[in-house]
C-alpha cells in the first residue's frame, strides 16, 4: 500500500513540473508524413518518423530536424525583430538559405478562421486545447488541427503565421496538404519538454559560410 502511494505522489509531482510554465527551454518533437498515394506513401515510409528539437527563449525558437535522406534542416524564428532563417543541407540540392518576414497584414488574417473544437489532449502532461484552423494565410489553403498549450511561450513558424489568433504553443498538429498534385498527411507531437537554458547565440540571424540564398518555391496548396 504504501509503495502505491509513493508511486501516486511521484506521479502527481511530475505532472505538477511539467505543467510549470515555461519562457526558456528545450524540447523534442517526432514528425511523421504520410499519403493515400501507395507510391507516395511508400517513399515516405523510407523517411519514417523524424526527429525534430527545438530551443526556445522568449520571443525566439530553434528548430532542428534532421533525416539521413532529407538531409538537415534549421528554422530559427524572431518575433523582436519579425525575421525567420531557414537553413537546408540537402544531399540533392545543397546548402541553401532563405531569410523572410515573420508578419501577416490584415487581409490575411482575414482569410483564416481558428475555432476552438472543444476537444483536449493530455502531452507529456500538459493538458492542450484543441482549435481546427480553416482558410488561406499568404496564398497557401488551410485546414489543420492543433493542440495548443498557454504554458509554454515560444514561436513557430506554423504559429507565426495565424498572428494574434493563437497564444501558446501547440504540442500536437494534424496537417493535410497536396504537394505536386500529390495528398500528404503530416502529424507532429511533442516527445519531452525540459526547463533548461539555452545561450543567445542558437538564435543568431548570421548566415552560415557556405550557404546560398534559395530561390522561394510556389506555396504548397493545404486542404
Amino acid at each position: 500500500m504504501k509503495k502505491i502511494i509513493l508511486l501516486f505522489l511521484v506521479t502527481m509531482s511530475l505532472n505538477v513540473v511539467a505543467q510549470k510554465a515555461l519562457k526558456e527551454g528545450v524540447m523534442t518533437m517526432k514528425m511523421n508524413m504520410s499519403s493515400d498515394n501507395e507510391q507516395v506513401n511508400a517513399q515516405l515510409a523510407m523517411m519514417g518518423d523524424m526527429a525534430m528539437t527545438t530551443y526556445f527563449k522568449g520571443n525566439k525558437s530553434r528548430a532542428e530536424m534532421k533525416n539521413p535522406m532529407a538531409g538537415e534542416t534549421t528554422t530559427i524564428i524572431d518575433l523582436d525583430s519579425k525575421k525567420m532563417l531557414a537553413l537546408i543541407n540537402n544531399p540533392m540540392l545543397g546548402k541553401k538559405y532563405t531569410k523572410t518576414d515573420v508578419k501577416t497584414s490584415p487581409e490575411d488574417d482575414q482569410k483564416v478562421k481558428v475555432t476552438a473544437n472543444g476537444k483536449t489532449k493530455t502531452i507529456v502532461g500538459y493538458v492542450c486545447k484543441g482549435y481546427d484552423i480553416q482558410g488561406s494565410n499568404q496564398g497557401v489553403n488551410i485546414n489543420m488541427t492543433m493542440y495548443v498549450t498557454d504554458k509554454i511561450k515560444a514561436p513557430t513558424q506554423n504559429s507565426s503565421m495565424l498572428g494574434d489568433k493563437l497564444e501558446g504553443f501547440p504540442m500536437h498538429m494534424t496537417m493535410n496538404m497536396v504537394q505536386g498534385g500529390m495528398p500528404m498527411k503530416i502529424t507532429m507531437e511533442v516527445t519531452e519538454v525540459k526547463g533548461d537554458k539555452v545561450a543567445d547565440s542558437q538564435f543568431a540571424m548570421t548566415i552560415p559560410e557556405g550557404y546560398e540564398k534559395m530561390e522561394q518555391p510556389k506555396p504548397a496548396q493545404i486542404d
